[in-house]
């Protein structure tokens, strides 16, 4: 056999240390569709028609071998075929009939087939073990990835565009090297091709010619260490234009390479290509071939300079919730302490005469019983008395009937619904629901302008709290389970009494420029954090629920603002959220803008931004923060979630600013559905617009349990901090008032709202699970009169 004309090795010929090109054959016959294998030590591919050429990527040189048949069954040609890694019976083909089968070639049946994903052929095909998933490549520049685990049923996880993907890898790279030092950008900056400019690149797609697995375990481990997955898996994509590197747990983009940019490369547009990256290597071997005439090449690319930018992204910040330092003099936390330790003033020395004649009332503290001005009972004017709640029980009996037992750390999400109760009569929805720190005491907003306080066992009368005058959008607990904050949309924050189940204060409006989007207690109840528009705004609050006798109506209570923060962009804040378990200086922030800014109290100053966190703007920011009835690891603490409509869920931590996971599968898209962590760390819920609830595991990109039992969209979830446990709110059907379902004394439960109004309870197994849940619905029959259920679902 001849030798082929052309064959001649370039391993000086790339500009950079990114790729370089080993190998080059020309070929008589054209190769832009060809079948390509490549190992880090042989590659192979077809040669002059008929014969199959395999080469050493050491020392070039080439042998025929035989080929081997493949199964037939599709209704067009199959363009790839993997075998299950971990089912070797099991094989998996794709075909231009725009399906993908499953086949047991031992018994020569199909499996599984199924739909018709796309318009465009399955061109690749990819079995990952590592997350048990299926990745198919289309030649419309689509990924479908579809979960292979057993109970699963082949449940699509999600579908990437790579061409917005690359589109906004390329965006927050370049706002990255704008804030880099110049002489930094002269020396990494990339060559272009001759003509190709910024704005130039008339790609119209990115078809998905091949597949491969790729081991960034060196590079991209995870600092924190805390997730379940602490080495990602990611994929090799090739395509005609250059390779990518996605990765599999955010389905983000890790590292891009484009052919135009290496002016030295023989081949600019590819017709097919192979690639292949041994776990703990630092490079790859690409094998292509040219779209346009018969040249095949070998490229070796260095994986730490292709994921040298996306590396930086969090570098430098180090952040973290936890505290690493004292309270700053400067400081705007530094308030509460220097009036902890304030030495009251010394009393004035009064003349002697004036002592001994003191200001007395001159009947009203005098009981005379002729004069008609003895002590009145206290009653609040304007005010309906709604606080029907029995306090029968002595606190003796309440305190120890609330065990304080440690949370199990090994549980299981909550599966069964439990019991459903009415909350409410009338077209009112339950807009959002939270637990109190120990556990006891469940709040709930309505649409109807109420807040409601029930037992966490739903029993009982609930408390009644009215004086809003638009909707309430969010409760929120004091850390001693004292107070309960809440915010409309009239724009006014204001603190309830748990006790007397009366307002103890009202933040009016003339405090701030714009109304109040949302607020929180924080730095353990020492202040109370909320959002007016572009700006966090810190208030120190003094609670005083004292009565004056001549001014009894007066409000005793105030708060005054002590600092404020613009944000980075002049959008409005849509959420915030801060630990207020524990002392923590770092708040995060989420905007109209699609950004989410984290800043440092104890600088006060903005100390990062994450530019283009959701497609959309992000509606709900959700912490980490345990409960004071578990002990996480400290590194946990620093996960948080957020949401966006029609975006899913991302899982992000602080100290990197890296989405290190993304959750797929619920439906929302036109209403902002809410996202809760479980007290154990384990599990994320969220609602849905399905009428369900979904519970992710942290390990895994789709979910584990799907919950039934609400009418309407599940609107928000939270767990219950001290039992593993979960509640859901819900709007109930024209009529229905009673308990349904089951009602187990020792089972844990989980609670979701919707926004109907209805609480619904689920049951637990005999093995202890996480704690409970809220979710929110969007149930709404004008004609007919709703009622608020709230149901609590439980683990088994």
């Amino acid at each position: 056999m001849e030798e082929p004309q052309g064959f001649f090795s370039t391993g000086d010929g790339c500009v950079g240390d990114t790729v370089t090109e080993r190998c080059l054959v020309e070929s008589k016959e054209p190769v832009s569709h060809v079948q390509l294998a490549c190992g880090l030590w042989f590659c192979a591919f077809p040669l002059d028609g008929n014969e199959l050429c395999v080469w050493s990527t050491k020392d070039p040189s080439y042998q025929s071998r035989s080929t081997l048949a493949v199964l037939e069954g599709h209704r067009g040609p199959v363009t790839a075929a993997e075998f299950c890694p971990w089912q070797t019976h099991i094989i998996i083909s794709v075909s231009e009939d725009r399906s993908f089968k499953v086949w047991d070639h031992h018994a020569g049946s199909p499996l599984y087939s199924s739909a018709v994903l796309t318009a465009s052929p399955l061109l690749s095909l990819l079995v990952d073990e590592k997350s048990k998933q299926l990745v198919a490549g289309c030649a419309d520049g689509q990924l479908w990835v579809f979960s292979l685990v057993e109970r699963h049923h082949y449940r699509c996880v999600t579908r990437v565009d790579l061409k917005k993907k690359r589109e906004t890898f390329s965006r927050r790279v370049e706002s990255r090297l704008c804030s880099l030092p110049v002489l930094f950008l002269e020396e990494n900056r990339r060559p272009r091709a001759h003509g190709l400019e910024k704005g130039e690149d008339m790609e119209g797609s990115l078809p998905v010619l091949s597949l491969a697995p790729c081991d960034l375990s060196l590079l991209l481990s995870s600092e924190c260490g805390c997730l379940p997955s602490e080495s990602a898996p990611c994929l090799w994509v090739g395509s005609s234009a250059g390779l990518l590197v996605l990765n599999l747990a955010n389905f983000e983009l890790e590292g891009v390479l484009r052919y135009k940019d290496f002016r030295s490369l023989s081949i600019q547009v590819a017709g097919s290509c192979a690639m292949m990256s041994k776990a703990g290597e630092q490079k790859a071997i690409c094998l292509l071939t040219s779209l346009f005439g018969g040249q095949i090449a070998v490229l070796e690319i260095r994986l730490a300079a292709l994921v040298r930018s996306r590396q930086g992204l969090g570098a430098g910040r180090s952040l973290s919730v936890l505290p690493r330092g004292c309270v700053l003099s400067t400081s705007p936390l530094h308030f509460r302490i220097a009036e902890e330790h304030r030495t009251p003033p010394a009393p004035q020395r009064r003349s002697a005469v004036r002592s001994t004649v003191q200001d007395q009332p001159l009947v009203f503290h005098s009981k005379v019983r002729s004069s008609g001005y003895a002590t009145a009972p206290h009653v609040t004017m304007f005010s309906p008395k709604t606080n029907t709640r029995n306090n029968g029980d002595s606190p003796s009996r309440r305190r120890s009937s609330h065990g304080c037992k440690e949370y199990p750390l090994e549980s299981s999400p909550p599966t069964r619904l439990h019991k459903q109760r009415v909350l409410a009569h009338g077209p009112a929805a339950a807009l959002c629901v939270q637990f109190s720190g120990d556990g006891r005491w469940l709040a709930c907003g309505l649409a109807n302008h109420l807040s409601l306080v029930f037992r966490a066992d739903l029993t009982g009368t609930p408390a009644v709290f009215s004086g809003h005058d638009g909707a309430v959008s969010t409760v929120c607990w004091s850390h001693d389970g004292r107070w309960l904050l809440s915010t409309s949309l009239d724009g006014t924050p204001r603190v309830w009494s748990l006790r007397r189940a009366e307002l103890v204060l009202c933040v009016g409006r003339d405090l701030f420029p714009k109304p109040i989007q949302s607020a929180q207690f924080y730095y353990l109840d020492a202040f109370i954090l909320c959002s007016s528009g572009p700006e966090l705004q810190l208030l120190k609050c003094h609670i005083d629920t004292s009565k004056d006798e001549i001014r009894r109506y007066k409000q005793k209570s105030r708060c005054r603002p002590v600092f404020r923060l613009p944000t980075a962009g002049p959008t409005e804040i849509t959420s915030l959220s801060a630990v207020n378990d524990f002392y923590s200086y770092l708040v995060l922030t989420a905007g109209r803008d699609k950004t989410v800014e984290v800043f440092d109290l104890n600088a006060g100053r903005s100390a990062a931004v994450i530019a283009e966190a959701h497609s959309r703007p992000v509606h709900q920011i959700c912490q980490n923060k345990g409960s004071s009835f578990t002990t996480q690891r400290y590194q946990v603490y620093n996960l948080f979630a957020t949401t966006a409509t029609g975006d899913g869920i991302k899982l992000w931590d602080l100290r990197t600013l890296r989405c290190e996971r993304r959750f797929e599968g619920h439906p929302n898209h036109g209403y902002p559905c809410g996202i809760a962590f479980s007290p154990c760390g384990r599990y994320v819920a969220s609602g849905a617009e399905d009428r369900h609830a979904y519970v992710y595991e942290l390990g895994s990109s789709t979910f584990s349990h799907r919950l039934a039992g609400h009418t309407d969209t599940v609107a928000g979830v939270a767990f219950s901090p001290s039992a593993p446990q979960r509640e859901r709110d819900r709007t109930c059907e024209q009529g229905r008032g009673r308990e349904r379902g089951e009602r187990e004394s020792q089972a844990a439960s989980a609670l979701s709202t919707e926004l109907d109004a209805g609480l619904r309870p689920a049951t637990l197994g005999s093995r202890p699970e996480p704690r409970s849940r809220v979710g929110c619905s969007t149930d709404r029959v004008p004609q007919a009169p709703l009622f608020l259920m709230l149901s609590v679902l439980s683990h088994i």
